[in-house]
């Protein structure tokens, strides 16, 4: 045997780069016809030479996203119910989580690319602000009066992956990854979803112009495996809102309205599966993902009744004011402190300093301050604002 290799005396071990082929080659026997392909992906900027490296464009993909300070972030971001202290309500970190996990099992079953899902799923909120759509509103309504457009946490998330992390660099993530990101709208109540392939990078970037500038404009995503996730993140929420709400005190589960509870059941757990079941079921072998026609419409209900009765409810929305009251103080502070150059303000300290010459350029003083306020975690914001005005948290056992 050969000490150096491993090998023994007249084997050859294959390169890496020709095992990673190998496995590209094998997708072909196992990935359903409207799958994408790993060698599909593209990126901005080529990276690959022959034998630099053995991973797959997506499962590449998924590896940036989990090292990258944005997702680390995840930790400390509301999902529905913010400044509540308790240990078994659901954050950002858990959701994507759990997208990831329905998305692949619904992917698997499909024969759809699961690195492109796990992907997708990972970053899909990365762009959320502190305290869950409550902030990015306020947030959008800041942005919207100083000239920049809308804020959404989807465009967000790419601006966060493909412009903000590694100093202004980005992560030069696929094509496919931003666009099913960008496009993972799970608010937006579709029971079919075709996927509207042939996109460029060109028309990623128009997509996201659209949307900051027509809010109202559907985006669909270009793969499958996009459309997939997109269904999973709804998958993951609806029950579990409900669960979160329930332990809360602040609905009965059998507030939960009867033609829901026949059709979806009344738990997390007989939610998610119904849910999978009927999108496994209807869509397999089909070049679309859907709901057949009756879960589709229970879940349409579903989602009215926790607008009604979680989402709207004024004890989740308790701190709205005096939230809005400390985005506007940190919105104006850091513009003020970008146009004095104040180089001691955290702006420039844990944001700015050694950002990319490309960043700097590109961005003007209002959508650095976006970016800034966007990334923050919910107890990041709050050491940032004067102690007086920081609302307290409600202890909830």
């Amino acid at each position: 045997m050969d000490k150096a290799t491993g090998n023994h005396k007249g084997q050859v071990r294959p390169s890496l780069d020709a095992i990673r082929t190998a496995l590209e080659d094998r997708e072909g026997a196992f990935l359903a016809e409207p799958a994408t392909r790993s060698g599909q992906g593209v990126r901005r900027r080529p990276e690959r030479l022959a034998g630099t490296d053995y991973r797959q464009s997506f499962s590449q993909d998924s590896d940036r996203i989990l090292h990258s300070l944005a997702y680390t972030r995840y930790i400390d971001k509301t999902q529905v119910f913010y400044l509540i202290r308790n240990d078994h309500i659901t954050h950002r970190v858990l959701h994507v989580q759990l997208v990831s996990k329905i998305a692949r099992t619904i992917g698997r079953f499909l024969g759809l690319n699961e690195d492109l899902i796990e992907a997708v799923s990972l970053g899909h909120d990365i762009g959320h602000t502190p305290f869950g759509h409550d902030g990015e509103k306020i947030l959008s309504d800041l942005c919207h009066a100083h000239g920049v457009g809308q804020f959404h946490h989807n465009v967000q998330s790419v601006q966060f992956l493909d412009r903000v992390e590694r100093k202004g660099i980005g992560w030069n993530l696929c094509l496919q990854t931003l666009d099913g990101i960008l496009c993972h709208d799970g608010e937006v109540h579709n029971r079919r979803l075709i996927p509207d392939g042939g996109k460029t990078f060109a028309d990623l970037d128009r997509e996201i112009h659209d949307k900051t500038w027509l809010p109202e404009v559907d985006l669909l995503p270009m793969t499958m495996e996009g459309c997939v996730v997109r269904m999973a993140d709804t998958i993951a929420y609806i029950g579990r809102d409900l669960e979160d709400a329930i332990r809360l005190g602040m609905i009965d589960r059998g507030d939960i309205p009867r033609p829901i509870r026949e059709v979806l059941g009344s738990t997390n757990g007989t939610i998610v599966y119904n849910l999978v079941t009927d999108v496994i079921h209807n869509s397999y072998q089909q070049a679309y993902v859907t709901f057949s026609e009756g879960v589709s419409e229970a879940l349409k209900t579903l989602k009215a009744f926790n607008l009604e009765r979680i989402y709207l409810n004024p004890r989740v929305k308790r701190h709205l004011e005096q939230i809005g009251t400390l985005f506007e103080l940190l919105f104006h502070q850091y513009l003020k402190d970008i146009e004095n150059q104040d180089h001691r303000s955290v702006i420039f300290t844990n944001f700015l300093s050694d950002m990319s010459e490309d960043y700097l350029q590109s961005q003007s003083k209002e959508e650095v301050v976006r970016d800034f306020i966007a990334g923050m975690t919910d107890r990041y914001f709050l050491r940032q604002c004067p102690e007086k005005l920081r609302p307290q948290p409600l202890a909830i056992d």
